[in-house]
């Protein structure tokens, strides 16, 4: 694997630090006092538009599509992407500026691989030029939803329609004022095969009988305007024409959605993780205790060396899984893909917990990005999959192949 970037990709890198520097991070005070105050509660930041728009004009849109779509994306690999998204998980609501953000890349993947031509006009043409937004619908309250065959939301056949069933839960941005179409998967085929059971249809945001019962706080934060809610689907009818890929195909279609959303995660994790060691450098060279700076304390000195070197292994194993899906596909790179899973939110969670102890009680607050960056990544560790499953089909297919 060659470490070098190319011009292409140093040249794209170069223009997002830039706009970066420029335009993300001297707004990150006011997208936060947005969101802070009650008044604004599920709207989206009128900040957030302009910005879209000068990036969309600097050329810097649709950076996750490893597909050419001519002047809509710039078609780069898993591994081009990398230093991009993890650039772009500095500010970690950044990468929406970009058309980069979580749902809607796994969402626009599962549309430009396997969606027909009406529905990619109608739902993948303006998701990718950023006009809409859209929410993925796999996770239940009554089963064990880290595995995807216990779905019990039923899709059924009925004439010239699909009737849908049941309750979801944890489901991002649904609150979003934008959020116009739904993936949702449920059960149509119960006597298949365990994975050959499921489908994924489109629901649109606004299809009779969908309603939201409640919206849900993460770690006390609404995550705002998106959100995380859950579902009822009472009678939901949508048109046959609005299932992807074929009845039983659900499983196939999370699987290839859920690996690039992973690794995706993982390179956020290592920019948000890099950034609060950054912070955590300048703050202790910057602080006196005891008549002499911080940065002095030997214990201080081995938490900054640590925190580099955790990073620089999460960011090479992210690189080596990038470049395995690039090469071979995604099911040849899943023990990698499983591997930082595991990996990169934990190292980020260490190192932004160090840096948080760093500031004292400072670090606590959102004076500094440093506690956001802490909690998203506890959640991360279950986002798109629980630690122990990735641990335990990771720890299946290791031994399996050193029993071959």
């Amino acid at each position: 694997m060659d470490f070098t970037y190319s011009a292409k990709v140093q040249n794209l890198l170069d223009r997002l630090g830039a706009f970066m520097a420029a335009h993300v991070y001297p707004a990150e005070a006011d997208e936060h006092a947005w969101h802070a105050d009650p008044a604004n509660l599920w709207k989206h930041w009128p900040g957030l538009d302009p910005l879209k728009e000068k990036a969309r004009e600097a050329g810097l849109w649709n950076l996750f599509l490893p597909h050419d779509y001519g002047d809509l994306s710039p078609g780069l690999s898993n591994l081009e992407y990398a230093p991009l998204a993890e650039m772009m998980g500095r500010v970690p609501w950044s990468s929406e500026v970009f058309n980069c953000s979580a749902p809607d890349t796994g969402n626009m993947e599962v549309l430009a691989r396997f969606g027909t031509g009406t529905q990619r006009k109608q739902w993948l043409t303006p998701l990718m030029a950023g006009r809409i937004r859209s929410a993925y619908a796999m996770t239940e309250p009554a089963v064990a939803s880290s595995d995807a065959t216990n779905i019990a939301t039923t899709i059924m056949p009925d004439g010239d329609d699909y009737v849908i069933e049941g309750r979801k839960w944890w489901i991002s941005g649904v609150m979003d004022p934008r959020c116009e179409i739904l993936l949702v998967m449920g059960k149509t085929l119960s006597d298949n095969p365990r994975h050959q059971q499921h489908s994924t249809i489109l629901v649109p945001r606004d299809t009779p009988g969908l309603s939201v019962i409640r919206t849900m706080n993460v770690l006390g934060r609404t995550h705002s305007p998106g959100g995380e809610t859950e579902l009822l689907f009472d009678k939901v009818r949508v048109p046959r024409e609005n299932l992807i890929l074929g009845e039983g195909r659900g499983f196939e279609i999370a699987q290839g959605r859920l690996g690039p959303g992973r690794i995706h995660h993982c390179m956020r994790s290592i920019g948000q993780a890099q950034r609060a060691l950054e912070i955590m450098a300048r703050r202790v060279d910057s602080r006196m205790a005891f008549g002499r700076k911080l940065s002095d304390q030997s214990s201080i000195r081995q938490d900054v060396a640590k925190s580099y070197c955790e990073i620089e292994q999460a960011r090479l194993l992210t690189l080596k899984a990038a470049d395995m899906m690039d090469r071979h596909g995604n099911k040849v790179a899943r023990d990698l893909i499983a591997a930082i899973k595991v990996v990169a939110p934990r190292m980020a969670q260490t190192v932004t917990d160090r840096a948080i102890q760093a500031h004292g009680a400072m670090g606590l607050s959102d004076d500094t990005p440093i506690a956001y960056a802490f909690a998203t990544n506890r959640f991360v560790r279950i986002a798109d999959g629980p630690d122990e499953v990735h641990m335990s089909q990771l720890g299946k297919l290791k031994i399996a192949e050193y029993n071959g």
